[in-house]
């Protein structure tokens, strides 16, 4: 069974090394191949552009997951719709009709919920561009997949940590980190959990649903996070104060229906998933 990872970065790349230890060919498509491991066929490929390589004949699943160049629109747009009209075209192109496509998604569709529980059952309410976007980005594979054989999925991936990725572990080292004044919860999850859940919505046998929400099993109060880094880096807690606006909207989101999927959990909450970090596990890829 040949895996195409339209995008490989650093998820993609670890969902490939997955994909590849369970047997799978392997096949990325990024601008740059040559940095991609030895499991992974590397091809060079430029998703917003329409012209993209050809697609293994025996393809079974396609997981599209890009990042934008710049925070603008206008490069959202050419990332995300484009890459998914891009690769469905190529899809269409050489004849290949896999069993599912994933498409890398955000939590960022819903917007700030003040606080309130979401799930797969909540309706969109995208506060930026980008979420409207992502959005845009999901009907549209859904809509061209309708009625093909071919399943489509979005997986909505709440902030995504782990090796490289030290945002807040760099705020508190630097002093530069401020604790809400107000409860503000936040949903993550690590690197390597995310890349284990594509390989486990591509690979399982029970049909997938068409959305998962992709986060760790506890959503935190931003504050409690920044506290628990400093305790752990033994620096003093961040000030209280003005933290700007909310990153990521002020949200819960649950798992339920991804963890029925047999998905296992490596780091359950930012504790386990932090401290790994800070330990200077796993691998940052290119």
């Amino acid at each position: 069974m040949t895996i195409l990872l339209a995008g490989c970065g650093d998820l993609g790349t670890e969902a490939g090394l997955r994909f590849a230890a369970q047997g799978h060919r392997v096949v990325g498509w990024r601008r740059s191949p040559a940095k991609l491991p030895p499991a992974i066929e590397g091809v060079a490929a430029d998703l917003s552009a329409p012209d993209l390589p050809r697609v293994p004949a025996d393809t079974n699943a396609v997981v599209i997951a890009v990042a934008a160049d710049s925070p603008s629109e206008e490069a959202y747009r050419a990332a995300y719709l484009g890459a998914v009209n891009h690769v469905l075209d190529a899809l269409m192109r050489d004849g290949v009709a896999p069993q599912r496509v994933l498409f890398v998604s955000s939590t960022a569709v819903y917007g700030d919920a003040g606080g309130d529980w979401v799930d797969e059952s909540t309706m969109p309410n995208p506060g930026g561009f980008s979420g409207r976007v992502l959005v845009e980005a999901e009907d549209l594979l859904h809509t061209r997949l309708a009625g093909t054989g071919t399943a489509a999925v979005s997986l909505r991936l709440g902030g995504i940590y782990g090796p490289g990725r030290t945002r807040l572990i760099d705020q508190v080292k630097t002093g530069s980190a401020v604790i809400p004044r107000d409860v503000r919860y936040t949903n993550r999850i690590h690197r390597d959990d995310a890349a284990a859940s594509i390989v486990q919505l591509c690979s399982m046998t029970a049909d997938p649903a068409p959305l998962y929400v992709g986060v760790d099993d506890a959503p935190a109060d931003l504050g409690s996070v920044l506290r628990f880094l400093a305790n752990e880096l033994g620096l003093a807690e961040p000030p209280v104060g003005d933290a700007g606006p909310a990153r990521g909207g002020n949200k819960r989101c649950r798992n339920t229906l991804l963890r029925s999927t047999g998905v296992d959990f490596v780091f359950p909450t930012f504790r386990e998933g932090y401290r790994s970090v800070l330990a200077g596990h796993g691998t940052r890829h290119p």
